[in-house]
């Protein structure tokens, strides 16, 4: 019977299936870390790809053309290479599923709605133990709640029940988001019930007890997305009293300048991934639109212990565009992929779906309701990196006679408004006030006296308009650089958005970005009182956009989209060294690439330690120019830092034997860092706001290192084009500096020569947990890895 069910579905395969749309692909893989199972046990096979995702990582830069086609796997339209074909019967006439050996699923279907029905009942199919747990705690990301991050409770299975209240506000503001976008909203609120229908036909067929999926349930898994990917700022009250704290202890003027040098709003120093001049914010320490709280004054609203768990935005993703001048083939070549963590279930699937008209290919993820998060088309391919731009202000309210409930705008009175969440196991209740800006998210005080601080975010309310830009781009209305602009230009979220056809690649810099009145510096809170509100948004053509630049690449790590563009308030690491540094060296290799050549210059840099990049020629200066302080253990230490770094300053461990292949290198600056820090930055509290951790562990995206960079640089005579404002290593003095420096080195535990790092400690496990596999460090694409060139396209 099994067997008649089987041919009666591929018969019904080749009935449905519309012809095959033309694929352009000259290459086109992919890989997904965490693959395409779902379920707990994991099933045989459910590693597959993880293993073959952990055998690129030993090639360094020294990856083939053949090891594309064993180290990824298709990204071809229909199963291809990647046979044997499984069908999987569906409930639903018009639309048919066939898996390849990887359980990626490839769907055929008469009608769009055919295939956005199926999406949602495989989603429920491979990731329903991962929506069980997500489904609620995204609401807290969609309703803003103050001071809980949703994504971790997904992560550390934190159980939460909404109120119905909930329920309500959710779809209301995303019914609303969609009536204003017009017949393309329309259009969208349409997928989003037909991916419902194919939800809750999957819950039926499981016999679940799970409430049925609503609205609001996808509109908040488009929210959560945004929380931990989409967006920036929001910081300003935390830090307005680290400048508080710099004033009291170094005075006014010192006080600023440091709280100048340490946010690197616009360091013309900073890597850029564009070479043309956008310009976002303006610093105004003085404007009478701000307002700094006194130090350690800030009270949170909420249980404590729900907030993000790290201080320092930890965006991971990137992306290497290379256009046709510097390719082998004419062709652009693109390598890209989002860096989302380690998880099983992991947090992405692929999804390949054809009907009449459409073919697309690629990550898709809750929420997206027939719809292509990361992927292909058929002449073209995008991804996303983090932008982290400032959407997210704070407001500073003025209370009334004495209340903390009743607040001063537009020179009335008002009563806070309050919110009923609902309760998070172990921890109670989650009721907030809020304000016209947002939610209340504590009180502080200012000169001695109480105030409310509120959160407003440019995008709430706004989630599902995320899906806007992935419909164009999903269903080919996307043909060109120009229309992919175009179609991204709706996004609320802001994210830096690669792009490649046979021809052109480019870049947009998308999110809905407040224009602020000049009298508010964008670091600082804002006062609440109504004269310092928003001024509309920020038009497409002053967001960074560039196609085709002279350099003939486009590179993203997260780094600053482009000169001019204002660091939001709660990202201090657009500094002179960047992670992008080592993708755009492992390029600037060669003059013309090929897809295998990109892909090893992100393999390389994946497993570089940036550290050892960017600050051992410093060190090296520093201490050779001043030997005063040397020891012979501290001038070993430096040999082996030196010796190192020239031969690549990779941490990988080949065999593995579960110690790193380098020698000493990377257990010495391990060790080194925290103490060089101690010397040379002796600034209390700085760490609180850019992390303790400057290794693999932050991605190299925290720790401070390029405050280091451009202050020890000074010293040995590098000329910045944005320069400290103060000193800071030896107050300034070169030879105090070196003597500090030596003086840390030298105080690095044990035998220089016997130093090993612990690989094994840095192997990758994938939370929380269910899948056992583990693989070798590694710093790169997670959510699905794209390495595809197209040879044509529609024309």
């Amino acid at each position: 019977m099994s067997r008649t069910v089987a041919l009666a579905a591929v018969t019904f395969a080749l009935a449905a299936a519309p012809a095959a749309a033309d694929d352009y692909a000259a290459v086109a893989r992919n890989i997904i870390a965490s693959g395409q199972y779902g379920s707990a046990p994991p099933p045989p096979g459910a590693e597959e790809q993880a293993l073959m995702y952990d055998a690129l990582t030993p090639l360094f830069d020294q990856v083939t053309n053949d090891d594309l086609m064993t180290k990824f796997k298709s990204a071809g339209f229909g199963v291809g290479p990647d046979g044997p074909a499984r069908p999987e019967p569906l409930p639903r006439a018009g639309v048919t599923v066939v898996r390849d050996r990887f359980n990626v699923p490839h769907i055929t279907g008469r009608s769009r709605d055919d295939v956005t029905w199926a999406m949602g009942w495989l989603l429920q199919q491979d990731r329903g133990l991962l929506l069980a747990q997500a489904r609620d705690a995204a609401k807290l990301a969609a309703l803003d709640a103050p001071n809980v991050y949703a994504f971790g409770l997904v992560i550390n299975l934190r159980q939460y029940k909404p109120t119905p209240e909930v329920d309500r506000i959710i779809e209301r503001n995303g019914l609303r988001a969609l009536r204003e976008a017009g017949a393309a909203g329309r259009a969208v609120l349409h997928d989003v019930d037909v991916y419902l229908q194919g939800i809750n036909a999957r819950l039926r067929a499981e016999g679940s007890t799970a409430r049925p999926w609503r609205r609001a349930d996808v509109f908040a898994a488009n929210a959560v997305i945004g929380e931990i990917f989409g967006e920036g700022g929001g910081d300003e009250a935390r830090r307005s009293q680290f400048l508080s704290a710099l004033r009291r202890e170094y005075g006014t003027a010192r006080g600023n300048r440091m709280f100048e040098d340490f946010t690197s709003f616009d360091d013309r120093d900073a890597p850029t991934t564009m070479t043309r001049t956008f310009r976002y914010g303006t610093e105004n320490l003085d404007g009478p639109g701000n307002v700094v709280l006194d130090a350690g004054s800030f009270k949170p609203t909420g249980p404590r212990g729900l907030a993000s768990a790290a201080n320092v935005p930890q965006w991971a993703s990137n992306f290497l565009l290379v256009s046709g001048r510097r390719s082998a083939t004419g062709h652009p070549l693109f390598v890209a992929g989002p860096q989302i963590g380690y998880t099983y279930p992991g947090l992405t699937l692929e999804a390949d779906i054809s009907w009449p008209g459409g073919q697309a290919r690629g990550a898709t993820a809750p929420g997206f309701a027939g719809n292509i998060l990361i992927g292909r088309g058929q002449d073209y391919a995008w991804s996303l990196t983090s932008a982290g731009s400032d959407v997210v202000d704070t407001y500073v309210e003025t209370l009334c006679g004495g209340s903390r409930t009743k607040y001063r705008y537009k020179g009335r009175c008002r009563t806070m408004g309050r919110v009923d969440a609902g309760t998070v196991t172990g921890f109670g209740r989650i009721a907030y006030r809020t304000t016209v800006h947002g939610p209340v998210t504590g009180y502080a005080k200012v000169n001695g006296r109480t105030v409310a601080i509120s959160r407003k975010r440019a995008s709430f309310g706004q989630d599902i308009l995320w899906q806007l830009g992935f419909r164009d781009l999903t269903t080919g209305k996307v043909r060109s650089k120009g229309t992919f602009r175009a179609a991204m230009a709706s996004s609320p979220f802001t994210f830096n958005v690669g792009y490649a056809d046979d021809q052109d690649i480019a870049m947009y810099s998308a999110g809905r970005l407040p224009v602020r009145p000049r009298s508010v510096d964008p670091r600082l809170p804002v006062k609440g009182t109504g004269e310092y509100e928003w001024r509309g948004f920020l038009a497409q053509s002053r967001r960074p956009y560039q196609a085709n630049p002279p350099s003939g690449a486009l590179v993203n790590w997260n780094n600053r989209p482009a000169p001019g563009w204002g660091a939001a308030d709660d990202n201090w690491s657009y500094g002179a060294t960047q992670r992008v540094r080592m993708l755009d060296e492992g390029l600037a290799r060669r003059g013309v690439h090929d897809l295998a050549s990109v892909t090893g210059a992100m393999n390389a840099a994946a497993t570089q330690d940036l550290r050892s990049v960017a600050l051992t020629p410093v060190i090296e200066k520093l201490l050779r120019a001043h030997p005063a302080g040397a020891t012979p253990r501290a001038s070993r230490m430096l040999e082996l830092l030196v010796a190192w770094r020239a031969a690549g300053s990779s941490r990988l461990d080949r065999e593995p034997d579960g110690v790193m292949d380098a020698g000493p290198g990377p257990a010495i600056w391990d060790a080194f860092y925290p103490r060089l820090w101690a010397a040379a930055m002796p600034v209390k509290g700085l760490q609180d706001f850019v992390g303790t951790n400057s290794g693999p562990a932050s991605g190299f995206t925290g720790g401070g290192f390029w405050y280091l960079e451009k202050d020890l640089g000074r010293l040995t005579g590098t000329r910045w084009k944005s320069p400290f404002k103060e000193r800071y290593c030896g107050g300034g003095d070169a030879a105090r500096c070196a003597a500090a420096v030596w003086k840390a080195l030298d105080a690095v535990p044990g035998d220089p020569d016997a130093l090993r790092a612990d690989a094994n400690a840095e192997r990758i496990a994938f939370r929380p947990g269910l899948l056992p596999t583990t693989i070798r460090y590694t710093n790169r694409p997670s959510g699905i890895q794209q390495v595809i060139s197209f040879g044509g396209g529609r024309r």
